[in-house]
């Protein structure tokens, strides 16, 4: 399980149903695993538009109340992931401006990495920002652009910012879509009767019975008026560099994104693992939630049995109150318990996605160790982490990655395992083949397709900002 890796957000939109509003909700509850620090709804009945957005999960922050005052047959929607620094209601979205011609809602799911420089040449022509998001940036340079239909405005600023980008723009008539040219983040268009759809993953296509019909290409904006859907490719072409970790952990399981579905992938990453780093073993254990699929693919092709050695409190809230009197491991196992007779004196074979840091795969170690089984094993279903991302994820930097410091068996002796083995750049590509190469691996190699921020400012902006 990922420790301190938050992807930036899912957004979720609907355009021409009488229940836009109530069809977004449970968008977003679908989304509810890409962001859990806050979320919003932005809807339109074609004369003007109606927010609502707080600080929470999706089912505490919605009601039947809250959603009869959201009208219209329109709406977009957005979940944002828990981060220090920047959990404020301000930087919740979608935000809402009015500009010349009326009022205007944006949705983004990414990270601009030329935000600060846009940002300074803003505020020095006179801009007031209000947050820490720059998304604020996008807002601003589309209000500079001054002339034509908001389509063209939104190509206009596009034109201006470098970095990652799903975006869903709703005036009082038309909804927009844009995905960078690059496509690093995903975005999905679906029809439901008579409307339309446009998402982060299928996942919320499937809950709502909407019918999936593309991917939104990189590059691409998508124009939904009462005319139907128009598309425009406005932006030169560019190398397609779409998030390898949207596989190993983001997305859910069940949904299609990149032209794979995300558990067929994990799947075969554990197929792969087993051929790379085989193991004596007893039985193969999951690490909850995002290890399963992985696990699974790794069991089928080893042999080995699978087992649920460790168990996940699903009903984990966001706060829990902890007794005064310490106890030892409190924060892992209010999340993860493992099952002491089903592991004691057994070999074990712990599949898990990634490891980060270091610290939460130490301390389920520890936890697992506690059960007293023979032998463990640990299995990486990635590469090491070496790079920080800079496209929309909130990693830790390059020096808190234990990867970029350490080698595999110093990592072995930190998390005190009698093996690990990771799986290698080559597998991981093997398994999103033929088209690999279209995959951004800059966590793995710190090699980016983009050039990072490279000033201090720029830095602080984005650590600010992630």
């Amino acid at each position: 399980m990922v420790s301190s890796w938050n992807e930036e957000c899912g957004i979720f939109g609907v355009y021409g149903h009488l229940e836009a509003a109530n069809l977004t909700y449970l968008g977003l509850y679908a989304l509810q695993h890409r962001g859990q620090e806050s979320a919003g709804i932005v809807s339109s009945d074609g004369k003007g538009l109606y927010a609502h957005k707080d600080m929470g999960l999706v089912s505490e922050i919605f009601n039947k109340d809250v959603l009869k005052r959201l009208p219209g047959r329109s709406a977009i929607g957005h979940v944002r992931y828990s981060t220090a620094g920047a959990t404020h209601l301000k930087n919740a979205q979608p935000f809402v401006f009015d500009y010349s011609k009326g009022g205007i809602a944006i949705a983004h799911n990414g990270n601009l990495t030329n935000a600060q420089v846009l940002r300074d040449q803003l505020e020095k022509e006179g801009a007031v920002f209000q947050g820490t998001m720059d998304t604020e940036v996008i807002i601003h340079l589309f209000a500079h652009a001054n002339t034509g239909p908001p389509v063209e405005r939104v190509i206009a600023a596009l034109k201006d910012v470098k970095g990652a980008y799903s975006l869903l723009f709703l005036n009082e008539k038309e909804l927009i879509a844009a995905r960078d040219p690059h496509g690093f983040r995903p975005l999905v268009l679906g029809r439901i009767k008579d409307g339309y759809v446009v998402g982060s993953e299928t996942c919320a296509f499937d809950l709502i019975g909407a019918e999936f019909l593309r991917e939104i290409e990189p590059g691409e904006v998508v124009l939904i008026n009462a005319d139907g859907v128009h598309s425009f490719h406005p932006f030169p072409t560019a190398q397609h560099q779409f998030c390898i970790f949207e596989f190993i952990y983001f997305a859910r399981p069940d949904s299609y994104i990149f032209g794979h579905n995300v558990y067929q992938v994990r799947r075969e990453l554990g197929v792969q693992l087993a051929d790379e780093h085989p193991a004596e073993a007893d039985m193969v254990i999951p690490t909850p939630d995002s290890g399963i699929p992985a696990a699974i693919g790794y069991a089928h092709r080893s042999g080995i049995p699978l087992e649920l050695g460790i168990i996940r409190n699903h009903y984990v809230g966001r706060t829990f109150i902890e007794p005064r009197d310490a106890i030892r491991h409190f924060g892992v196992k209010i999340k993860l318990n493992s099952v002491k007779e089903a592991i004691k004196d057994k070999r074990l074979v712990v599949l898990d996605d990634s490891i980060v840091r270091g610290t939460t795969v130490r301390k389920n170690m520890r936890m697992i160790k506690n059960a007293s089984p023979q032998k463990v094993h640990v299995r990486i279903s990635c590469p090491p982490i070496i790079g920080s991302c800079y496209y929309g994820i909130d990693t830790p930097t390059r020096e808190e990655l234990i990867a970029s410091s350490h080698s595999v068996e110093e990592i072995r002796q930190y998390i005190h395992v009698n093996s690990l083995g990771y799986l290698s750049l080559e597998g991981l590509k093997r398994c999103v083949a033929p088209n690999e190469d279209e995959f951004c691996y800059g966590c793995f190699t710190g090699e980016y397709c983009l050039e990072p921020p490279q000033d201090d400012a720029q830095l602080d902006f984005f650590i600010k900002e992630v």
